[in-house]
């Protein structure tokens, strides 16, 4: 019975594929799309066709792109934001393969062989089916303020509507009511997972390396997975294959420098890129804090190397360290190590193949140190990942990507030991986290597309540790399960579907659906998240998390598309999310089971996001507005009622604005206004062996004080030769001062015995910046 299913399901399959080839009798026209002056590939470029308007093809991530047409004439428009749009005549009587090279916006306008200039308009968010997606152009990211003068992506995506910074000056965020730990952060395909340094004030990224970076809120489609709530997708320059160059910038408190070029001149090339705080120069000025330490490093280095003019091999690393030390008396250090082997290859003109080796660190280092006492305390995650992904040119109708994905964790929780606690030591977690994806970007009519896909998720807890398994936080059964063996094991399925509808030349509509499922575990009691915080795997007690998002936009564009307005709806639905339970014991001197202190129930989050956006001329920039309510309702917790969500914030607006008044000088400022987190403050006291303890009711049912700042800057780019390039940018940030609050405690009033006072802590009220940057 088996063999003759197959037999009819072979025939069956041969019959469609040999009908397909004799009905479609096309060619194909291939390649890829390049910066034309320093060799990089460009992700995102649309082709489309002069003569059959209904086909527009995009490159990928890897900038291939592979379209079919009949035998004939044709001239193809290519366009992508910052590159001048331009016409190729072709003809086609062959497969033919047809690389593409574009010229920057500001590059002088020359004469190029079959290369004519056109304005051509930039409707990406009116034929997408892509929703919650942003790409953010690295470019425009250098100009805008920010906390002491850094350029930074993951500042600059807290400006976009549904996405809140977790606190003053931090990098962390939420997306649509996620915690921090659902955001599935990349670098070069590497998970990272603590994209932040000195507590979150600059993040992991340096921009002098990037090359692209884009957010998808949720709605992603099939090849990514692992979080619930959205993905950051952070890419590095390949390097300059055809000169050498030379840029960085000298701040306040930190430098930066940046090398690259060709190492066989248009065949491979490499970039390296290093940056440092140097705070810690100053305190040694003062002999009372010469032997504190106080900064970050972090390294980014890529190199590849085409084997020919179908394959091509990358090698990407991160190295990144914070070091904070006072004295010999306190010493912590953390930080992310990454690397990224990949083989792109153009299998046919059809289908393109990315293959990824993958690895990722993460750990943290404490140490205390008073007289004969000693306290050490350590974690760390590691990933081993193996990555095969194909894009399928099925037709000017369909782009189709599928593939699989391997990773093999290794989770160490928090091990502490010293004279001044119990000695106690956490075995490694050991899990194996699989899944198999197809997707399909398919143009059903010229008005109408469809992305739709599906993911299919396995993650298997591994032997080598004592699984206990609570309900409640009360243990119920214990089992150790040997090294190299299978334990637990969770299956899901991810259906995922978006739709966009043009109703006209200048508006569309979207709507969408989607699963995502996560199976690591951020433990963390604050909001803006600390170094120590710690990671889990889902278990016999932790289940993995499951959000389902539902999400409705509509878009217009005004004059000739110099305007765009989008708006989005959107409900999301979460199972098994985690807590800890009321007065949780999460010291670091205690060996107790940190999953005793959890509690699992469920979530809900909705909200309006607006964002309107001006893309041209002199004066460029957007308004953002969001208005969410993101909760809680868990078993033990706020009497089995919804609660706030630390990360519930009611309003959170941003406006953003760059002024070029001429080719020297240019202006920038943002205002942004947000609701204060949702806190718990106590609501009684009693006094207990002389000291004070405070009641609290219900959980998250406070607010902070609301949140709001200016932040100015400007750009002086004097004259420069072709080969040297500098620039001055002076900045303020908090320009009126505004105290915000960071934290609010409660203590007893030493002028009003019996009364409790709060005192506020803000961390910055005015920071000017200079910043000197320069290329060669």
């Amino acid at each position: 019975m088996q063999t003759s299913f197959l037999k009819i399901t072979a025939a069956t399959a041969a019959l469609c594929f040999s009908t397909l080839a004799m009905a479609q009798q096309n060619y194909s026209v291939s390649g890829t799309v390049k910066d034309k002056k320093n060799g990089e590939l460009l992700i995102g470029v649309s082709v489309k066709v002069s003569e059959d308007p209904t086909i527009n093809v995009v490159a990928n991530e890897y900038g291939f792109y592979s379209l079919s047409l009949p035998e004939g004439n044709y001239t193809l428009i290519i366009s992508y934001p910052g590159y001048r749009d331009f016409e190729q005549q072709i003809k086609v009587d062959q497969n033919i393969k047809l690389d593409l090279p574009l010229l920057p916006a500001e590059t002088e306008a020359k004469a190029i062989d079959e290369v004519v200039i056109t304005g051509i308009k930039k409707d990406k968010n009116l034929t997408s089916a892509q929703m919650g997606a942003e790409t953010l152009s690295i470019k425009n990211i250098e100009k805008l303020p920010v906390l002491f003068g850094e350029k930074d992506v993951m500042k600059t995506i807290q400006l976009l509507p549904g996405i809140k910074s977790n606190g003053e000056g931090s990098s962390g965020f939420s997306v649509r009511g996620g915690a921090t730990d659902q955001n599935l952060i990349l670098l070069d395909e590497a998970p990272v997972y603590n994209a932040s340094h000195l507590l979150g004030f600059f993040s992991t990224f340096n921009s002098d390396a990037l090359k692209d970076a884009s957010i998808i809120k949720g709605n992603s489609p099939a090849q990514y997975g692992g979080r619930l709530s959205s993905v950051l997708d952070v890419k590095m320059k390949d390097g300059n294959n055809k000169d050498y160059n030379i840029n960085g910038g000298i701040g306040l408190i930190s430098s930066r420098l940046s090398v690259e070029g060709p190492i066989q001149k248009e065949k491979s090339s490499f970039i390296v890129s290093g940056r440092r705080t140097y705070a810690d120069l100053f305190l040694k000025t003062n002999k009372d804090y010469k032997d504190n330490k106080l900064y970050f490093y972090d390294l980014n280095l890529k190199a590849n190397y085409q084997i020919n003019e179908n394959n091509r091999i990358y090698l990407s690393g991160y190295f990144g360290r914070d070091v904070l030390g006072l004295g010999d008396t306190f010493n912590t250090d953390w930080g992310n190590t990454t690397a990224t082997l990949r083989w792109n290859s153009i299998i046919s003109s059809k289908l393109f193949s990315n293959t990824s080796f993958i690895y990722s660190n993460y750990d943290y280092k404490i140490s205390l140190k008073n007289d004969d006492t000693v306290f050490d305390l350590n974690s760390k995650i590691r990933d081993w990942n193996l990555k095969q992904d194909f894009t399928w040119f099925a037709g000017n109708k369909h782009s189709v990507r599928f593939g699989l994905q391997s990773i093999y964790h290794t989770l160490t929780p928090s091990s502490a030991s010293g004279t001044t606690v119990s000695s106690f030591t956490r075995n490694p977690r050991y899990s194996w986290e699989n899944a198999v994806y197809i997707n399909d970007d398919y143009k059903a009519t010229e008005k109408l597309t469809i992305n739709y896909g599906a993911r299919l998720s396995m993650f298997s807890v591994l032997g080598g540790d004592t699984f206990n398994t609570y309900e409640n936080g009360v243990l119920t059964d214990s089992q150790f399960l040997e090294k190299g063996k299978f334990g637990k094991t969770y299956v899901n399925i991810e259906p995922r579907i978006s739709a966009n509808y043009r109703i006209n030349e200048v508006s569309s509509v979207k709507g969408g659906y989607s699963r995502n499922t996560q199976n690591l575990h951020l433990l963390s009691n604050s909001n803006s998240g600390n170094p120590t915080d710690q990671w889990i795997g889902s278990s016999y007690t932790v289940k993995p998390e499951i959000a389902d998002q539902i999400s409705v936009g509509y878009s217009r564009n005004f004059n000739n598309n110099n305007y765009e307005l989008n708006a989005e709806v959107y409900y999301k639905d979460m199972k098994n999310q985690i807590d800890f339970k009321n007065g949780a014991q999460i010291g670091f001197d205690t060996g107790s089971d940190v999953e005793s202190e959890l509690l699992f129930g469920k979530g809900r989050a909705y909200g309006l996001e607006l964002i309107a956006k001006k893309k041209s001329g002199k004066l460029t920039g957007w308004i953002s507005y969001t208005l969410s309510k993101t909760e809680r309702k868990i078993n033990g917790i706020n009497n089995n009622e919804w609660y706030n969500a630390r990360m519930d914030k009611t309003h959170d607006l941003s406006i953003v604005a760059t002024y070029q008044l001429n080719p020297k000088w240019s202006f920038s400022g943002l205002f942004v206004y947000s609701t204060g987190n949702a806190v718990t403050f106590p609501t009684g006291k009693y006094e207990l062996n002389g000291q004070t303890i405070f009641q609290y009711s219900n959980r998250n049912a406070d607010r902070m004080p609301a949140y709001h700042r200016m932040d100015l800057s400007a750009t002086y780019e004097p004259s420069s030769n072709k080969r040297f390039r500098g620039s001055w940018t002076f900045g303020i940030y908090n320009l009126y001062g505004r105290e915000n609050a960071y934290t609010i405690n409660f203590e007893d009033n030493p002028d009003r015995p019996g009364t409790t006072r709060a005192m506020q802590t803000s961390l910055f009220r005015w920071v000017p910046n200079i910043t000197y940057n320069f290329k060669f």
